[in-house]
């Protein structure tokens, strides 16, 4: 039976300090998680975060101050196009493992870095990897799930943005 511990987001290892887009990106997954599993409504959890979490302690944990915008952004963006986001990650995964059977802080993770390759361009695809893999070392430490997180999400990117690849590789001399 879950109980209304079980409904609280993840708490993510100590790991290197986060900018305040990076802190905005793990309070994110974060929320998607409490999405996933609580039941609240997107503006409900997006109030709670901004007003209770970002910048704040809780439970003796202090919360790195975020951009505000950007985690609104991805949480939106998430929710609006999970649609389309779904069956991007989907296709990256391996056939024993669909998305379904993953892991709920993992699937955050997934999606919202294939939201931010999908839908923030400003964002390099390597940065939005990089990003991402880093909250799945903070969430599960060194293992598969880093690894996993890292081979979807460049799948992704090379489906999605294969220019700033092919632009990269082309430069290397």
């Amino acid at each position: 039976m879950m109980t209304a511990a079980d409904k609280s987001p993840p708490t993510a290892r100590t790991f290197r300090p986060a900018n305040q887009r990076g802190a905005a990106r793990l309070a994110a997954v974060q929320a998607l998680y409490q999405l996933d599993v609580g039941g609240a409504s997107l503006t409900e959890v997006v109030a709670e975060f901004e007003n209770y979490r970002l910048g704040k302690e809780v439970d003796g944990d202090q919360y790195r101050d975020a951009d505000a915008a950007f985690f609104r952004d991805i949480i939106a963006g998430v929710v609006r196009e999970q649609r389309n986001l779904d069956p991007a990650i989907h296709v990256s995964l391996t056939p024993d493992w669909p998305l379904k059977r993953i892991d709920v802080t993992l699937r955050a993770i997934l999606r919202c870095g294939t939201y931010e390759l999908m839908g923030r361009k400003d964002v390099p695809a390597r940065v939005v990897i990089t990003e991402y893999v880093d909250i799945a070392s903070a969430f599960f430490g060194v293992g598969d799930e880093p690894r996993m997180v890292n081979g979807v999400l460049d799948t992704v990117a090379r489906k999605l943005r294969g220019e700033e690849f092919d632009a990269s590789s082309s430069n290397k001399g």
